[in-house]
């Protein structure tokens, strides 16, 4: 599995956190961090943004973005056609994240959470996977209303 991971300045620790858990307990999956590097003032858009477009350009499967409170890059992250991202500060949601709503992009807020929690979310999704079901017409209908979308926007 090949993972994206962005931040801005607000959590940079928490990315850092991030990186060296996953390298350490997953190290078959491989990670490539699309910042912020220390000390650098970002707008979390930029970073969202190339994220999401990495993950739904196929280069990478999965991705992880992480600000303040995870909010703002799940909403630019869903910008992107064919992203689903979602919101993870708790383990329920984090799991139905990817089992219910097949999402991509896994967000979450420094000043949200702590460091021992991300880890734990990190695990949860990185193993959970979408468990198709009653979920899949509702997927499908969220990629027919964005295909919906492109179409009337040109």
């Amino acid at each position: 599995m090949k993972i994206a991971i962005g931040c801005d300045e607000a959590a940079y620790n928490l990315k850092q956190v991030i990186i060296n858990h996953i390298k350490d307990m997953h190290p078959s999956i491989e990670v490539t961090d699309f910042g912020a590097d220390e000390g650098a003032i970002v707008l979390y858009p930029d970073v969202a943004y190339t994220v999401a477009d990495q993950v739904a350009s196929g280069a990478f499967d999965r991705g992880i973005l992480v600000c303040g409170t995870g909010i703002g890059m799940a909403i630019c992250a869903n910008k992107v056609p064919g992203i689903r991202a979602a919101v993870c500060h708790d383990p329920f949601s984090t799991e139905r994240s990817r089992k219910s709503n097949d999402s991509q992009i896994m967000c979450m807020g420094e000043r949200v959470i702590g460091t021992e929690l991300a880890k734990y979310l990190v695990d949860i999704w990185l193993k959970s996977d979408f468990a198709g079901g009653g979920s899949t017409p509702k997927v499908e209908r969220i990629n027919t209303l964005e295909q919906e979308h492109i179409k009337l926007a040109k």
